[in-house]
């Protein structure tokens, strides 16, 4: 039994079954460097997503390691009780470049619990439990967290908190406006949304919605959607929370957050993932007159921990002052296209999308819109036999999920779409 199998065969013996892992033979990653990682047998692998888009900039940056070790040599943890001066430094810096008005930042330790955080704010704010989700969605592993989610691989419970009810316009490729132009699809899923309405959820406290579906299978709607359903939500007072878990800090290359291409602004931001580059991060920001709202006493034990706050901000400084967002634009630009360009002769690719280093490829039976989840699952193995370490998911998981960190150079993406246009051919062939 090699290294890796005797490991797999003691996780499966202590921990739960439902903890799913990548490929026939899981493998364990033992190191990293820039955008490439290494198994504990020695492979190396170039890394194309991310540990689930969660290393931003690189893997070991020196930039995040030193700020981690210099605050591990002083103190872990204080808990929100105590003055952190990391914690303020990053809050200052996340308002400042939130694009809320009288930004106030909560910082948790996961995206879960940040958008927990985020419901907890406006269920309060609007006296209401009703909350309108998107289908489609995912955001987190929490009860209140899975109650909304869209996605029914991810919805574990039928019991809820909330009283929940789903819109359509996330998830374009299967959707029941595919056909439609931009303003006509728009358009239909605000007729949607106010019928929506028109049933009952008018007092409702917030739409969530993500500016691309994450663990959805990088769905993108048009631009301007969540715009157009901002105007129906002002009209009744209701919140916009965006989820900005996987899409913030300049991953879709255009925007430095997902949100910012529907021409509105939320009312609410959750954020996690890329901004601790590995280390457990989230948090929410609001206007001031919505945070402060919260009666009942509070703290965080584990949000904005020291050496969290460090390493954000940090990890932060270095994508800003490298400018990465341009080099999600300029590199996942390039991808996307070669991508699109060799579709026609990947007859197992049914769709491709995404904006920046944010891209999914959706596989269906060839000549059909059929979901191909053993294409996917075949891709992912053969990729990684080829290695590259991809993604999975959507509603059918059938979907590759491409999210290197957003230091990806050039010769980089040229490398993995090699091996990834070899797997793509590979799954096809066993699918025709």
């Amino acid at each position: 039994m090699g290294a890796h199998a005797e490991l797999y065969a003691r996780r499966q013996a202590v921990l739960p079954s439902w903890l799913s892992a990548y490929y026939a033979e899981p493998i364990e990653l033992d190191r990293g460097e820039g955008r490439h990682v290494y198994d504990s047998e020695g492979n190396r692998y170039l890394d194309f997503f991310g540990g689930i888009l969660t290393t931003m900039t690189a893997h070991a940056l020196p930039e995040v390691t030193k700020a981690v070790t210099e605050q591990a040599g002083k103190i872990l943890h204080t808990s929100t009780v105590y003055l952190s001066r990391p914690m303020v430094e990053l809050a200052e810096q996340v308002a400042a470049i939130s694009g809320i008005p009288d930004a106030r930042v909560f910082f948790t330790a996961s995206g879960t619990e940040a958008n927990d955080a985020a419901l907890l704010l406006a269920t309060g704010v609007r006296r209401s439990n009703q909350v309108l989700a998107m289908r489609n969605s995912y955001h987190g592993r929490s009860f209140s967290a899975v109650s909304i989610t869209g996605n029914s691989g991810w919805s574990t419970t039928s019991l809820s908190p909330f009283q929940v009810s789903y819109v359509h316009g996330g998830n374009r490729f299967r959707g029941p406006f595919r056909e439609f132009s931009d303003a006509d699809y728009i358009q239909s899923c605000v007729d949607d949304l106010r019928d929506v309405l028109d049933q009952g959820d008018k007092n409702a406290a917030a739409l969530i919605a993500e500016p691309i579906q994450g663990v959805g299978g990088f769905s993108v709607p048009p631009d301007g959607l969540y715009g157009a359903f901002k105007e129906v939500l002002d009209e009744h007072g209701i919140l916009w929370i965006a989820d900005e878990v996987q899409t913030g800090w300049g991953r879709t290359g255009e925007h430095f957050w997902g949100w910012q291409a529907h021409g509105a602004t939320p009312d609410i931001v959750t954020f996690a993932k890329g901004l601790g580059n590995g280390m457990s991060i989230g948090g929410v920001i609001a206007r001031a007159e919505i945070m402060n709202t919260l009666k009942a006493n509070s703290l965080s034990t584990f949000g904005g921990s020291p050496i969290t706050m460090a390493a954000g901000l940090a990890n932060l400084r270095y994508a800003l002052d490298n400018d990465l967002q341009a080099n999600a634009r300029e590199v996942g630009g390039w991808l996307k296209q070669e991508l699109l360009s060799a579709k026609g002769s990947l007859p197992a690719v049914g769709d491709v999308r995404g904006k920046g280093l944010m891209l999914g490829v959706e596989l269906v039976r060839p000549g059909t819109l059929d979901p191909d989840p053993a294409a996917a699952t075949k891709a992912l193995e053969v990729a990684r036999e080829g290695g590259l370490l991809i993604g999975k998911g959507g509603l059918h998981n059938n979907v590759l999920r491409i999210a290197p960190p957003l230091s990806l150079t050039r010769s980089e993406a040229e490398e993995g779409l090699r091996v990834l246009k070899h797997a793509l051919t590979v799954a096809g062939e066993g699918s025709a």
